[in-house]
C-alpha cells in the first residue's frame, strides 16, 4: 500500500485529495498544513510521494521541497494556483516530479500520483542499498556512506553481476564468461585482481564479497 503526504494550507483541498486517495485508491494518507510540518513528518515517516502546495504560511512549498530532498529522495508533485513558467522551471530544478495547477480535477491528480509512484518503483528496481553501500545501476554510480566512489567499468559490472546473484557461490569461470564475455582459459588472475580492487574501493563494505574456497566468490548479505 502506497503512503502519501498531502501538504496544503487549505483544509478542503487536503480533504478532497485524501478522500480520493484513501477510498478510491486505497492509499495511506497523512496531512500537513505547511512546509515546516511536512519536513517534520518526513524526518519520522517514509512516504512514497508528497503532494506539496507552493503558497503556504510558515514555510512555502519551494523551501520545503529543497529541505525534503536533502533528507530523503521522495517523489514530489507540486500544486500551484499560478500557471507560471518560472514556478514550473524552479520546481523542476528542485527535483519536482510533476506540477499541477489549481483548480485541478481530483481524478487527474490521482492519475498523476499513480504514474509518478509507478515510475519511481520501476527506478528502484535498478537501485540496491546494503547498509551504507548504494548502487544505482542506471546511472552506474556507487556510493559508500553517501560518498561516490569510482569503479572501473569491469569492476562495476562484476559488482552488479554478483549482487544480482547474491548469496550464490559463483566460480571464476562463470564470472569470466558473464562479465568479460570470454571463455575460461586457465588463468583466473583477472577475476582475483578485480575482486581485490573492488574490495579496496568498497572500504568497510568489502565484507559483502566473500571468498568461497575452491570455487570463487559470492556477494553475501
Amino acid at each position: 500500500m502506497a503512503k502519501i503526504l498531502i501538504v496544503d494550507d487549505e483544509a478542503k483541498i487536503r480533504e478532497v485529495v485524501k478522500e480520493y486517495a484513501m477510498l478510491i485508491h486505497g492509499f495511506e494518507v497523512e496531512e500537513a498544513e505547511n512546509g515546516y510540518e511536512a519536513i517534520t513528518k518526513v524526518e519520522h515517516t517514509n512516504f512514497d510521494l508528497i503532494v506539496l502546495d507552493i503558497m503556504m504560511p510558515v514555510m512555502d512549498g519551494f523551501t520545503a521541497c529543497r529541505e525534503i530532498k536533502r533528507i530523503k529522495n521522495i517523489p514530489v508533485i507540486m500544486l500551484s494556483a499560478r500557471d507560471e513558467e518560472y514556478d514550473k522551471l524552479h520546481g523542476f530544478d528542485l527535483g519536482v516530479d510533476d506540477y499541477v495547477v489549481k483548480p485541478f480535477s481530483p481524478k487527474e491528480l490521482m492519475a498523476r500520483i499513480n504514474a509518478v509512484i509507478k515510475r519511481n518503483k520501476e527506478k528502484e528496481h535498478n537501485r540496491y542499498v546494503f547498509e551504507g553501500l548504494e548502487i544505482d545501476i542506471d546511472a552506474r554510480d556507487v556510493f559508500v556512506n553517501k560518498e561516490k566512489v569510482t569503479l572501473t567499468p569491469k569492476e562495476f559490472d562484476l559488482l552488479v553481476y554478483m549482487i544480482k546473484n547474491k548469496n550464490m557461490a559463483i566460480n571464476r569461470e562463470v564470472l569470466l564468461e558473464r562479465v568479460w564475455n570470454y571463455s575460461y582459459f586457465g588463468d583466473d588472475r583477472t577475476v582475483d585482481t578485480h575482486i581485490k580492487m573492488l574490495r579496496h574501493n568498497l572500504k568497510e563494505y568489502r565484507k559483502f564479497i566473500v571468498t568461497v574456497r575452491g570455487t570463487g566468490y559470492k556477494f553475501e548479505v
